[in-house]
């Protein structure tokens, strides 16, 4: 079962964004794209650098789908237009001086203008304003990685729309600056951010792909929407205190993740799923002690969180290896790697102690609630439908899409079509 959200705004557009010529230019200078969610294996946690938004650590991703997950975004250069102007899911986002959208939009401009000087017959459109409409067909900031796919797609739509030769390595560089997590949506399949060490222009703290979706296509995932709610405490401010007051962070940036960015994309070039999901898990726990090890600590987990956890766990034990692994961003959500031959026999298992109001189809088929056989009942307790309040199960996938002009977020005046 895919959960599908549905927004229905209001705009209250400031007087600024609606205010254009009438009179329309010879050409329409737009491009419309796509960026999917990523989710972290290795995680991210923690800046050296605030302004360049330069990591403590390397960390490491998959691409899920864009068949389920994904951010879309249209932008457009006008002359007429006032002023740059963003909308997210039908509400104005303010795009202020110095802050992550002004840096990037400024510096796919800073691209654009560069690319003009070298290409004279090129129109001179870096200097004019945008207008960019983005929408996500999932919760905004609950733990889902919208920012990372927010971004990659704002990034992907400039570099689109300016026709750029800069590749996706390159524009990770600017997505970066967005939101870290942004650079690693900018690949498909299994993607590394390198932490580099340049400080001063951090042009080394960059995305790579580790191996393409079409590596390993047996990678599924099962997500687990436990609160679609935005979070309390946002990654920004969390990672800031946890830098500060975390002695277990130290440990984790000199010690643990070296080792593990090595194994994992050692296990995942074998596709030993095994070692991917222990590892997986690990690092999972390590981040949620780091945030318990921040003062005030920060909880992002809740007890159907932990209660996943318990039930994975247990499943496990069934097996000589692993045949599933759990994670968690900043957030209580659940994302349960797995093979293919798996999937289905896990999310029988989850639909036995999380319910669902609506049938749950996986492969065509519904999914009934069922324990594995040896499986300890007794590992969690039943919970009532809604605690999960949804289901979604995707896959492995591919990178930022370029989308049709019938697919476009802009109208012909440049302000957002209705979304629902």
């Amino acid at each position: 079962m895919l959960v599908r959200y549905a927004f229905i705004e209001t705009y209250k557009t400031p007087f600024y964004c609606n205010n254009f010529s009438s009179h329309s230019t010879m050409s329409t200078y737009q491009a419309t794209t796509s960026a999917p969610v990523n989710i972290a294996c290795i995680k991210y946690w923690g800046k050296r650098n605030e302004s360049l938004i330069l990591p403590t650590n390397s960390s490491l991703s998959v691409t899920l789908s864009q068949d389920n997950l994904r951010s879309t975004t249209t932008a457009r250069a006008d002359p007429s237009f006032a002023a740059d102007c963003l909308w997210l899911n039908g509400k104005v986002d303010p795009i202020k001086p110095g802050g992550r959208l002004h840096t990037c939009i400024s510096e796919m401009k800073r691209l654009r203008t560069a690319f003009e000087a070298a290409n004279p017959d090129q129109p001179k459109i870096a200097s004019f304003n945008v207008h960019i409409c983005s929408f996500n067909n999932f919760p905004t900031a609950a733990g889902l990685a919208s920012s990372a796919s927010g971004f990659a797609a704002l990034v992907y739509a400039l570099a689109k729309l300016y026709a750029l030769p800069q590749t996706p390595e390159e524009l990770s560089l600017i997505a970066r600056r967005g939101s870290g997590s942004a650079c690693r949506s900018l690949f498909g399949g299994f993607v590394a951010w390198d932490m580099g060490s340049d400080d001063v222009t951090g042009l080394d703290s960059k995305a790579r792909q580790v191996a393409p979706e079409s590596h390993w296509p047996e990678m599924e995932a099962l997500i687990c929407v436990v609160n679609d709610a935005k979070k309390g405490t946002s990654s920004t401010s969390g990672m800031q205190r946890t830098v500060v007051t975390s002695a277990l962070l130290q440990h984790r940036i000199g010690y643990v993740v070296p080792s593990r960015m090595a194994d994992i994309e050692s296990a995942i070039a074998d596709k030993r799923f095994g070692d991917f999901a222990e590892i997986t898990m690990r690092d999972s726990n390590q981040f949620h002690a780091v945030a318990l090890d921040t003062y005030p600590p920060i909880f992002y987990m809740n007890d159907v969180s932990r209660a996943i956890i318990a039930i994975i766990t247990e499943y496990n034990r069934l097996s000589d290896q692993p045949k599933a692994a759990y994670t968690y961003d900043a957030g209580p959500n659940a994302v349960i790697y797995a093979l293919t031959p798996n999937v289905r026999e896990i999310a029988q298992l989850v639909l036995y102690y999380f319910p669902q109001a609506e049938k749950v189809i996986i492969g065509g088929q519904e999914v009934e609630a069922a324990l594995p056989e040896g499986f300890n009942e007794a590992v969690a307790k039943r919970w009532e439908v809604g605690s999960v309040k949804g289901l979604i199960h995707t896959r492995v996938g591919d990178g930022p899409r370029v989308l049709s002009d019938s697919e476009a977020l802009l109208n012909a005046q440049g302000i957002p079509k209705v979304l629902a």
